[in-house]
């Protein structure tokens, strides 16, 4: 039986401009990346112990990622709605303004509905991948620093970056508690000031933002416009990747911590070092994502490294002690974010640069909102057994979405793809 016919997507014509700005741009938004890494890292580690802390019970920690995930999305759906009418400018540096308030909100308040709804209207990352307001704008922008056959590998970078960062960020969430033993300052507190680095980093995106270039912003006869001969695939698109996030909702970082502290009494500061790792290794694949998807293609290269990873991920679940658990864990993280520059670089080829900031808020708005249930969910798991139920679901799912994303899209080829 034969294959049917490859498609390919029309190359589009990206607008000549200053190298050397766009290359200076490109390293900068990739530092914010760096940025936010870190502080999301420290955070995602640190949040649900906060909260228990707090007297919160599971359940509560689950609805408040939640709401985290679901103001990610209404933030990113509003950009991609709207953000045609203001600058790139005006949207990151008022982005970095929310940061910066929602690092103070958690500094310094503690009832529950408050933080609920600073959830919900800020732009805190419960998770260890990027699902803040932030997101669209950068994806649109970094495609136009580099030529087509470098985009995945500036993806890789933006990727890598993001990861290692995180991290760090991972690793340092121990520090507070090293703080509190080592100080008349107590556990609460300790952990408190983690949201003043985060409100610390927001104030440093927005002077990168500031120094960003005129560049940044499109040609007038190109300004972004809401989806249109792109619309087709941009949607189908979008609901494959929901299924991926819906899976992952289960997983978030900080579920994934709570579920560390619970199965196997993890420290706060065991949790981040293994998060640590586990973000490295993330962090190095991304490299080898670009390499592969040059071989292989982008869709090959999601679906052959993430769907072992996954398998990975419900191994960790049913490991009877917390060395093998850990092990499958470090392995799964080898593989399962190699997808993130492929993907990100398959969107942004598939559509025309006019329209790269709303297939940016397209794509991501229906994954913010798939993941924003299952913490629910997983937050009541969690409460009423240690077992790693979250961890099966979530692997079930996204393998299930790396089969229907190989179904649907292996022969529709990206532009520096067509042979």
């Amino acid at each position: 039986m034969s294959e049917r016919p490859t498609s390919t997507v029309p190359a589009v014509e990206v607008p000549a401009v200053k190298e050397s700005l766009l290359n200076a741009d490109g390293v900068k938004l990739i530092a914010t990346r760096g940025v936010r890494g870190f502080v999301d890292g420290i955070v995602s580690v640190v949040l649900s112990a906060y909260l228990l802390l707090l007297g919160y019970s599971g359940l509560q920690v689950g609805i408040i990622v939640a709401g985290m995930m679901l103001g990610s999305a209404a933030l990113t759906m509003l950009v991609g709605l709207y953000g045609h009418r203001y600058t790139r400018r005006a949207i990151l540096l008022s982005g970095s303004v929310l940061m910066i308030a929602t690092g103070i909100v958690y500094a310094t308040l503690t009832p529950f509905l408050v933080l609920l709804a600073m959830g919900i209207i800020g732009t805190m990352n419960p998770s260890s991948g990027d699902v803040s307001v932030f997101l669209p704008m950068e994806q649109s922008v970094l495609p136009t620093t580099v030529k087509d056959t470098g985009r995945t590998a500036m993806f890789a970078r933006y990727a890598f970056t993001g990861s290692v960062f995180g991290a760090i960020g991972s690793l340092v969430a121990g520090v507070p508690d090293w703080v509190a033993r080592h100080s008349s300052l107590g556990r609460a507190t300790a952990l408190r000031g983690v949201f003043v680095v985060y409100a610390v980093g927001g104030v440093c995106v927005l002077f990168i933002y500031r120094s960003l270039s005129a560049a940044i912003e499109p040609p007038a006869h190109d300004k972004p416009q809401p989806l249109g001969a792109s619309r087709s695939i941009v949607y189908k698109l979008a609901a494959v990747f929901s299924l991926d996030a819906f899976g992952g909702g289960f997983t978030v970082q900080s579920l994934l911590a709570l579920w560390l502290f619970r199965r196997f009494h993890m420290s706060v500061g065991a949790a981040g070092a293994l998060l640590f790792w586990t973000g490295a290794c993330s962090a190095f694949s991304a490299f080898v994502s670009a390499r592969l998807a040059r071989r292989i293609g982008l869709v090959r290269t999601m679906v052959f490294t993430h769907l072992p990873a996954q398998l990975l991920l419900i191994s960790a679940a049913l490991m009877p002690n917390v060395q093998l658990a850990i092990a499958c864990l470090i392995a799964r993280s080898l593989l399962s974010a190699m997808d993130v520059p492929a993907r990100n670089s398959y969107v942004m080829a598939v559509v025309s640069p006019a329209e790269r900031a709303a297939a940016a808020s397209v794509t991501n708005v229906p994954r913010s909102l798939a993941s924003a249930l299952p913490p629910i969910a997983a937050g009541w798991m969690l409460d009423h057994s240690t077992f790693g139920w979250p961890l099966i679901i979530a692997g079930i799912c996204k393998g299930g979405y790396d089969l229907l994303l190989l179904a649907m899209f292996r022969n529709i080829r990206p532009p520096d793809e067509q042979r």
